[in-house]
């Protein structure tokens, strides 16, 4: 499992980039792309390079976590994937690209697209002596517009992009994406209600065209989950000093919610079933909402039955798990 914090490379790289940063500054800047993207906005908030930069420290150490918890699920899924080159999609800032390079050993060719000038240079900055990442061919174009171009690839990932579209185009990007993927592609999304919407009518359009899920879903069918539930994860995440900063914050943590879908042009080699939420712990059981190949359950794991219930008590949310009548973490 590769860890949630962002690896020693990118955040010495952020550190240099911040020297002599004026937080007050920074933190206007990044309230205020906040606020826009909340608003229904897009990177066209993030204007020139002090906006990236700001943007950079205070979302991509949680954007990055939740990129990795989704390939974490992933990688457990297809334990044999072995991608040997990637195609990042709304790469803003590179953080998916540097996600998949620390979660895929295989990859040595990396290619990107973001219509973000101030972010793309960001990228390129943040990657620079990098032994892996220095010559990623980064395209300056909008998405769908520079799918036209872009190659097609083991590992397609787009992270916190098609929201940023209206329907009708991002039907088109994700016609787009799918045709490009060799192999696999991972969508990640805020874990929103309407974060979780957009990857569950994705998911649904290309099973439609043969695509089969590995994760988080048990199985290719209809999404079980009805409002006002929906389908999301979270992951923890340790905040660099920047990142406490400009946010103004206390804890040396936060939580980052998220939704996510990985498809393959192959079958699951196997389907587990998905932990949805946290499990209740207390004295006599421990009780876990579960989406498995079937449909949802609530397993109820007894104290009485010592084994399982101890396995059951290292559940945590977001697991896979191997049986739903005494659960265990894969």
């Amino acid at each position: 499992m590769i860890p949630p914090s962002l690896p020693p490379a990118l955040r010495a790289a952020l550190d240099r980039k911040a020297q002599g940063l004026s937080r007050s500054d920074a933190a206007a800047r990044a309230t205020a792309i906040s606020q826009a993207y909340r608003g229904g906005g897009n990177s066209g908030a993030i204007r020139d390079a002090s906006d990236a930069l700001a943007y950079a420290l205070v979302r991509m150490p949680a954007t990055y976590a939740a990129i990795i918890a989704s390939l974490n699920a992933l990688c457990a899924a297809q334990p044999a994937f072995a991608p040997a080159t990637l195609l990042d999609i709304g790469a803003g800032p590179g953080t998916a690209t540097w996600a998949a390079a620390e979660a895929f050993p295989s990859l040595a060719q990396f290619s990107a697209i973001d219509g973000n000038p101030a972010l793309r240079a960001l990228a390129r900055d943040l990657v620079q002596g990098d032994a892996r990442l220095s010559d990623v061919r980064y395209t300056l174009n909008d998405a769908t517009a520079g799918l036209h171009d872009a190659p097609a690839s083991d590992l397609v990932v787009a992270s916190y992009v098609i929201g940023e579209l209206d329907a009708n185009r991002r039907a088109a990007l994700t016609e787009q994406m799918w045709a490009q993927t060799r192999d696999t592609l991972l969508v990640v999304e805020p874990g929103t209600p309407d974060g979780s919407a957009r990857i569950i009518a994705l998911r649904k359009r290309l099973i439609a065209r043969g695509a089969h899920v590995l994760a988080p879903c048990p199985h290719d069918g209809t999404c079980p989950l009805t409002l006002p539930d929906w389908c999301h994860f979270v992951q923890r995440l340790p905040r660099l000093r920047a990142h406490k900063r400009l946010k103004g914050a206390e804890l040396p943590y936060e939580d980052e919610k998220f939704s996510y879908v990985a498809l393959s042009r192959s079958p699951a080699r196997r389907h587990p079933a998905r932990v949805l939420a946290q499990p209740l712990i207390t004295k006599v059981a421990v009780t876990a909402k579960l989406c498995t190949p079937q449909g949802l359950t609530l397993a109820t794991i007894p104290r009485r039955d010592k084994t399982a219930f101890v396995r059951a008590r290292k559940l945590d949310w977001g697991d896979a798990v191997i049986d739903s009548r005494g659960p265990q973490a894969e």
